[in-house]
């Protein structure tokens, strides 16, 4: 069964933030400051395990077991990017089958051709409403838990479409069922207002850092309508800047020790070393 979290904070009315999360190190972060929901991002997890850019490159298979293992070490309910759902019609059947027996609370599918791009880079492709519409359907039935394993679905229409076609397909994918809908790449408050109020269903904001879309502080977010937001490239990129300064005093300074390091012995103990020397004080042999 899904975490039921999701649902419930959705149906409060009550806006909430939810990070992204790139690496298991993040999520034992995450862990410690305390999120009910977290979210697993399909452009960062893919660079930080494989390197590689968010597009289309890793499989469904390899995002099964990102998704997977940060199910499992996330004490916070994951809602998961699965893309394009890796192909057709009875990829995302089966996509939505394996994400959900994971342990995803929520599953977010988009409009773009297959492979896909990231959302706030160029060259993006879209499939026909109407097959994204059959996406959504098959989604919807799939699930085993129709009450708490919710169906997000994503439009990047506004670069080559406009609002009006973003509008347009968003009515569709809420018809067809999905209870979130997700306006991808807005490129202004103005336009996010626009979205929020044409729909009774939840909109979600995906605050991109460096993307389309404007960041402004979560309260102006609650105001524009936004059920909540995403934040997926923040702690990859507050690392990228933290790890460029750590390895540039190494190199140009010599500094292996700086200040600020978080507890080695803590962060030991959040990924379970305490439990292992539990278990070798009671099994060790001397």
């Amino acid at each position: 069964m899904a975490d039921p979290i999701f649902r419930q904070k959705l149906e409060s009315g009550k806006f909430f933030v939810v990070p992204g999360i790139q690496d298991m190190i993040t999520a034992v972060i995450a862990n410690k400051v305390g999120f009910d929901l977290v979210y697993g991002t399909g452009y960062w997890l893919t660079a930080s395990a494989w390197g590689l850019p968010d597009a289309g490159i890793a499989t469904y298979t390899e995002m099964l077991n990102r998704m997977e293992t940060l199910a499992r070490v996330s004490t916070g309910a994951l809602i998961a990017d699965a893309d394009t759902g890796y192909g057709g019609l009875l990829n995302v059947h089966h996509t939505v089958k394996g994400y959900e027996k994971a342990g995803v609370t929520a599953i977010q599918f988009e409009d773009q051709e297959f492979p896909k791009k990231c959302g706030h880079t160029p060259f993006k492709r879209l499939i026909p409403l109407e097959d994204m519409v059959e996406k959504i359907k098959v989604a919807v039935d799939a699930r085993e838990d129709k009450e708490n394993f919710l169906i997000i679905a994503r439009t990047d229409a506004r670069q080559s479409e406009g609002m009006d076609g973003t509008l347009r397909r968003l009515e569709a994918y809420d018809k067809a069922g999905a209870d979130v809908i997700f306006p991808e790449a807005l490129t202004s408050e103005e336009e996010m207002e626009i979205a929020c109020k044409n729909f009774d269903k939840p909109v979600m904001a995906n605050m991109s850092n460096g993307g389309h879309t404007p960041v402004p502080h979560a309260s102006v977010l609650e105001e524009i309508g936004y059920a909540y937001a995403i934040y997926p490239s923040l702690t990859s990129l507050v690392a990228c800047t933290a790890m460029e300064k750590a390895l540039t005093d190494l190199k140009e300074k010599g500094i292996g020790e700086p200040d600020e390091l978080f507890s080695f012995k803590e962060f030991s103990e959040r990924i379970g070393f305490d439990k292992v020397w539990e278990f070798e004080k009671k099994w060790a042999k001397d």
